[in-house]
């Protein structure tokens, strides 16, 4: 085995919490911070590119209305779809998550540095997912707040942002399978101190791995 420590087993952080809660503010923070960030959101567009295999098996399932015509997946149109059939939410799920988590530990096995975050949208209700980390970090938000935000950044009417939240674990579930929470009701600053915090303790919890 190598004398170098990155090449021992990292902490894995996952970072989780409802749409719109702001776990995207929060996984700019660590990476600011020096932390090898992973986000699940961006394996997930990687394995549906264009030419992708996943692709085709989305178009079987779903049909080509969800591909546009320059052969790219239309995400809106699915997203509409899955969200309004929970046994289509499924099926898309068996045939992304796989392919999600396998480019999810590439990645991670390219990482350095004492620890590592694995963002995670549906880390909570994906078990599978939920065993790959040592933590659970759940960014928490009301869920006022949440709607506000969907509205406002992808331009959901009020039914398509509430069945948006409806279909993922609720907070309480959240905060259940939580190992560390970041309350997101306060200013940015206040998250980013909040996370800087975070980044410490996970410096010396790595730490006393070794």
């Amino acid at each position: 085995m190598s004398d170098d420590p990155t090449h021992e087993p990292r902490l894995r952080v996952g970072l989780t919490g409802g749409v719109a809660s702001g776990k995207s503010t929060v996984a700019r923070r660590f990476a600011e911070l020096g932390v090898p960030v992973f986000d699940a959101d961006d394996a997930a567009r990687t394995v549906t590119a264009s030419g992708q295999a996943a692709l085709g098996e989305i178009a079987a399932r779903f049909g080509r209305d969800v591909i546009t015509a320059s052969g790219e997946l239309d995400r809106r149109a699915l997203r509409r779809r899955v969200f309004a059939d929970s046994a289509a939410r499924h099926d898309l799920e068996a045939i992304l998550h796989p392919l999600i988590r396998a480019e999810m530990e590439r990645l991670a096995s390219l990482a350095r540095g004492p620890y590592l975050v694995m963002s995670i949208p549906l880390l909570v209700e994906a078990s599978v997912a939920a065993n790959t980390v040592d933590r659970i970090l759940v960014v928490d938000a009301h869920e006022a707040d949440q709607l506000a935000r969907l509205k406002a950044r992808d331009g959901s009417g009020e039914v398509e942002a509430r069945a948006i939240i409806a279909a993922q674990a609720s907070r309480a579930e959240r905060l259940r399978a939580a190992s560390d929470v970041l309350q997101n009701t306060a200013d940015i600053a206040n998250l980013y101190a909040a996370v800087d915090r975070l980044h410490q303790r996970y410096l010396a919890l790595a730490a006393a791995r070794h």
